[in-house]
């Protein structure tokens, strides 16, 4: 009899199956045991079968805690939230021993729940399925945040049915189900799902152990969003830092272009001095225009007659006091007292638009300060020539003469323009001729007298 109770050992050393353990006791009936021996070994059979139920239990719950350390370390070194999410599902479908296992995600924008991951499934209807809160098993589970399980999907009353989500069970083949809620914190944002297509009850031990993987794909899909908000946080600081490093470096290249402009003005540089700084800061090429749209300076060639485009463009600039650009042409220009003054063209791509306006700003100063010494020489040249025809015997004449550069000593003729009205046209024109031929200029009444060195009064 003990080499027959020896024999349960050896069942459960090797793992036999139930059945297995009937042997003995048909061996020891056989042999013509009696009744009492009989009894011992029902005795020893049905402890024998306690405790092989009680290995079987610790070794599922030895492979269940397994595939939640291995869950564990898979969110420690989380990379791809996508293949987390499909390990734990694989896992929980393994786990339950289940034909089906998937994940749905509530949608905030929608209002329901869709398809996350899904192993084992057959039916592309299924995968694409949604489903609305409290619709179906998973919109119920997701509506209360509580765990549901039923062993006859289409037999079960509690949830309500709707013919989408029942077509599309019925395509998959499904009917038994188990549903768990994906929790973050009082929030559900999913549900995690085993589904059977037999007939089968789900047991508390295999809800429990459902819960705890739905427990870490939460906090996969909480680590994946922190991450990634973590890392738009670190681009959006990149590109902060990098915008502002641009902008200092700009700030820093237009004032460096100031200082250069400043230093030609103060050396006596002209229009095309400050030119040639912007095109080298710059690049592109450069025209400078005056009040009447004709090029003064720099590619003058390229910007002769600029066409209507560049002319609105500049009375636009302006109006908006900054730089107005017309496909690859920045255009700055500046007034005074509402009186076009300088324009300045820049054909470029990609142009830093302050150093353009900065350059627009010293050229019209530039052309102020010649206007000013122009009108100021003009009054001067004015008022000799009016004392030389009103009082020709006044002491000093020939010396005011010649620190204007004039020689009164030498011949000269007389020539006197009737301007029409246009007195300050006429003006202006007048002291450039006396200035360039080193005469002497002034308006009286409707005309315009020069004295002009020479003896050919043709």
């Amino acid at each position: 009899m003990p080499s027959l109770t020896l024999e349960f050992l050896e069942l459960l050393a090797r793992e036999a199956s139930a059945v297995e353990f009937e042997g003995p006791i048909i061996r020891a009936r056989a042999a013509g045991a009696d009744a009492a021996a009989i009894e011992e070994l029902e005795q020893a059979k049905v402890e024998a079968l306690k405790v092989r139920d009680l290995l079987k239990r610790r070794a599922r719950r030895e492979t269940e805690l397994s595939a939640l350390y291995d869950t564990a370390g898979d969110l420690a070194a989380l990379r791809d939230l996508d293949a987390v999410l499909e390990a734990i599902v694989h896992r929980a479908r393994q786990l339950l021993a289940t034909d089906v296992a998937y994940m749905t995600l509530h949608d905030p924008e929608r209002g329901d729940t869709y398809m996350r991951v899904t192993d084992g499934s057959i039916s592309a209807k299924f995968r694409a399925l949604r489903l609305a809160m409290g619709a179906g098993l998973g919109g119920l589970v997701a509506q209360t945040a509580t765990p549901y399980a039923t062993a006859d999907y289409f037999a079960d009353a509690r949830f309500r049915h709707k013919e989408d989500i029942d077509e599309a069970v019925t395509e998959e083949g499904l009917v038994a189900i188990l549903g768990v809620p994906l929790r973050l914190g009082q929030r559900v944002i999913g549900v995690l799902m085993a589904a059977n297509r037999s007939a089968r009850p789900f047991h508390q031990e295999e809800v429990s152990l459902l819960a705890s993987l739905a427990a870490h794909a939460a906090v996969a899909i909480d680590n994946a969003r922190l991450l990634q908000e973590t890392r738009n946080a670190l681009e959006e600081l990149s590109r902060a830092h990098r915008t502002a490093r641009e902008h200092g470096q700009a700030v820093e290249r237009a004032a460096m272009a100031h200082d250069r402009m400043t230093s030609l003005v103060l050396r006596g540089g002209g229009i095309e001095d400050v030119a040639a700084v912007v095109t080298d800061v710059l690049g592109g090429s450069l025209a400078v225009l005056d009040d009447l749209g004709r090029a003064i300076g720099g590619a003058a060639g390229e910007l002769a007659e600029p066409d209507v485009g560049v002319l609105e463009a500049a009375q636009a600039s302006r109006a908006l006091g900054r730089t107005v650009r017309r496909g690859d042409l920045l255009i700055a220009s500046v007034d005074v007292g509402g009186e076009p003054l300088c324009t300045l063209v820049l054909r470029s791509d990609d142009a830093d638009e302050r150093i353009l306006e900065r350059a627009a700003l010293v050229c019209a100063l530039l052309l102020l300060f010649r206007r000013s010494v122009a009108e100021a020489e003009g009054r001067v040249r004015g008022e000799l020539l009016d004392d030389l025809i009103s009082r020709p015997g006044s002491p000093g004449l020939a010396d005011r003469a010649r620190r204007l550069g004039v020689d009164l000593g030498a011949p000269h003729v007389v020539v006197v323009v009737k301007h029409g009205g246009q007195r300050e046209r006429a003006a202006f024109w007048g002291s450039a001729q006396a200035a360039m031929r080193h005469g002497l200029a002034a308006g009286r009444g409707d005309e315009v007298v020069l004295l002009l060195p020479g003896d050919n009064a043709g």
